[in-house]
């Protein structure tokens, strides 16, 4: 794993300007590859901006080299969750208000999508959502600490369905093998796509790793909410057009 320095702001909840740093794992697994992928800044209204300056230093971060003191960050210990690629943060949202003794850290990169997320937390009032805008795996390998979290959440993940780009895909060996790593004994792995060439090539990952059991779904004594509550933009667009929704469990075996 090489570990760049150097990620500092150049504003409120800003990247540095260029391709996002990528980690160099040595496992031999597959990761995916960003290409040419550079940081979307999006724009914010003035509300949304005035909004960033306010809040997001008490309840956002910026991808870096340090790893999170979550306790200290939320103000007490509690189980927590990461959701990777939290878009808009409907569910997110949703479902941390419902799952009110939990820490949720919402991963996102496109800072538009993380205003909105800011705005509902800030307007709705709700104490246990905190944001880090930057890649998900980097986030994990970089900020994370191993063997910290309760659950791990993947909602209808970019699937990239050409052929050609099938190695950006967030579900592979490798990924998997990093998400078994920051979890807990017993943590909890939710992922969820309404794609159906995603869902076959998920299903033949199922069983990749093996510090993951695979559980199925749905999984009565999941330990943590698997009912997303909220139809995300996203599944809403899919089951519009009568596309299955596919939605997979795994317990980190202890």
């Amino acid at each position: 794993m090489e570990h760049t320095s150097d990620h500092g702001r150049d504003g409120v909840g800003e990247l540095p300007a260029g391709r996002p740093l990528q980690s160099e794992f040595a496992d031999g697994l597959d990761y995916p590859r960003l290409g040419a992928v550079s940081f979307r800044r999006g724009t914010l209204t003035d509300n949304q901006e005035a909004l960033f300056t306010e809040h997001w230093p008490r309840l956002g971060r910026v991808l870096a080299d340090e790893r999170i003191d979550i306790d200290d960050w939320f103000g007490g210990p509690a189980p927590t969750i990461v959701e990777i690629g939290s878009g808009t943060g409907t569910s997110t949202a949703a479902m941390a208000q419902v799952e009110t003794g939990t820490h949720v850290i919402a991963v996102e990169l496109y800072k538009p999508g993380l205003a909105k997320l800011l705005g509902t937390v800030v307007r709705e009032n709700i104490p246990n959502i905190r944001m880090v805008r930057g890649d998900g795996i980097e986030v994990l390998n970089r900020m994370i600490e191993p063997e910290s979290l309760s659950g791990i959440r993947v909602f209808f993940p970019d699937p990239w369905p050409k052929a050609r780009h099938h190695k950006r895909r967030i579900i592979q060996s490798g990924p998997l093998r990093l998400f078994a790593s920051r979890l807990k004994k017993g943590g909890v792995l939710h992922v969820a796509t309404d794609h159906a060439g995603y869902a076959e090539w998920i299903d033949g990952l199922v069983d990749v790793e093996p510090s993951l059991e695979y559980m199925g779904f749905p999984w009565s004594d999941c330990p943590q909410l698997t009912d997303r509550q909220l139809i995300t933009k996203f599944e809403g667009k899919g089951l519009r057009r009568d596309h299955t929704i596919h939605e997979y469990l795994w317990r980190k075996r202890g």
